[in-house]
């Protein structure tokens, strides 16, 4: 966003405290993008350790994703409640209490990102927030994504069937709870925005196919291409370096011209990328077969992320703020979840197979057709139903007097509906 951009609160980009608000969000993602890629990279390491299947290793990267996408609404709602400076900053310290070693090298960042917060970070919070939280919501929101994730990756067995069942019932749970409650965790009046739940789609999509393609790639690098857990790491690196350098320059992109260009073009130029990783095989050259695909994967990215974010925030109203970032954030490692649950097994790959080069091999050519399909998809998604700005004005301008352009909304039934 550019500098005259404003925060919640009256906190502009161009002051020190918004660039601090700034930094300190970069941080706090950053270390989460890093645990994700640690944890891929260590994958192959830990299955030939401990002679792991691969329904083993996609429980290892699923259940961090798990835990994360389930309770990460919860958190929403705990920050718009108690204060979101104060719920962010608990989050860079409580989840490092029990992490191993290899977890270790995010601690300055953890540190760095707590003094930058509580030193700058103004704190907000909603001050129509309900005074309980919801609880109920919050469980079935954990069984609904636990049981799908458990029948995808032991699809076949005798629990799976169960497990479904057990995850549609406590999805239809969440549903029924919200509408009734009179302290939602979500009021879901919030979906009836279309560029709020076209968004949030577009992100199940993309964000789908960024999990598989790191799970596949990084499996591929070592077990087919013989890399080092350490060179498949290092490998995946372009991508990190555009978001860093260019993450920024796609926001002021969409503040000039709106965000629904580049939502459509950077899962396009990802599922580009996608597709030029495809010659990742044995004996691959880094500089000419995996360096070219990955650089326009983040490029893609880095175009995507920051229109998107801001595109979420702004349909919902301000005090919503944080649970409207929680749910773009679960929907988000919801996708990356079940990608990694679900295609595995879609493309024939099972057991002990992902240590056959052979095995590999062919599967991962197959997940990769898939997730530039995904990529696609979001960003055709996107150019039809995403809306700049202007365009949203200029549409609630032509409704009659007394028609209000955006949507009331309800914490619950028997709570004030206040006007976005």
């Amino acid at each position: 966003m550019g500098e005259g951009a404003a925060l919640p609160d009256g906190v502009r980009l161009g002051t020190a405290t918004g660039r601090a608000v700034v930094l300190a969000t970069v941080l706090g993602s950053g270390m989460t993008l890093l645990d994700a890629t640690i944890l891929n990279v260590a994958l192959r390491t830990i299955g030939a350790d401990l002679g792991a299947s691969l329904a083993q290793l996609q429980w290892i990267s699923n259940g961090y994703l798990l835990s994360l996408s389930s309770l990460i609404l919860l958190g929403g709602a705990l920050g718009d409640r108690f204060g979101r400076r104060r719920v962010f900053v608990v989050g860079a310290l409580v989840q490092y209490a029990d992490w191993r070693w290899i977890f270790l090298i995010n601690l300055p960042l953890a540190a760095l990102t707590v003094a930058v917060a509580q030193r700058w970070v103004p704190e907000t919070r909603d001050p129509h927030a309900p005074r309980r939280l919801d609880l109920v919501g919050a469980g079935c929101t954990v069984l609904a994504l636990g049981g799908v994730t458990y029948a995808l990756i032991e699809w076949g067995g005798t629990w799976a069937p169960w497990a479904l069942l057990l995850s549609v019932l406590a999805a239809a749970g969440y549903v029924v709870d919200e509408r009734r409650s009179e302290h939602p965790m979500l009021a879901l009046g919030i979906f009836a925005d279309r560029t709020f739940s076209a968004a949030n789609a577009m992100t199940l999509l993309v964000y789908a196919a960024l999990g598989a393609v790191l799970f596949f790639l990084v499996l591929q690098l070592q077990v087919v291409s013989g890399y080092g857990a350490l060179a498949a790491g290092v490998a995946t690196m372009p991508i990190t370096v555009c978001m860093l350098l260019l993450a920024s320059r796609g926001g002021a992109l969409a503040v000039r011209i709106g965000p629904r260009l580049p939502m459509t073009l950077g899962p396009l130029v990802m599922a580009a990328g996608t597709l030029l990783l495809l010659d990742v095989g044995a004996g691959v050259d880094y500089w000419t077969g995996v360096l070219p695909g990955l650089t326009i994967f983040g490029l893609g990215l880095a175009l995507l992320v920051a229109p998107l974010t801001a595109t979420v925030l702004a349909a919902a109203p301000d005090e919503q703020a944080g649970i409207a970032s929680g749910v773009n954030n679960a929907v988000a490692r919801a996708g990356s979840l079940l990608a990694v649950a679900a295609l595995p097994v879609a493309v024939g790959l099972g057991g002990e197979e992902y240590a056959d080069p052979a095995a590999l091999d062919a599967a991962y050519r197959s997940a990769l057709v898939v997730c530039a399909v995904l990529l696609a998809a979001g960003g055709a998604l996107s150019w039809v139903l995403i809306r700049d700005p202007r365009d949203r004005l200029s549409t609630r301008r032509r409704r009659p007097p007394g028609r209000s352009g955006r949507p009331r909304w309800r914490s619950g039934p028997r709570s004030r509906s206040r006007s976005g």
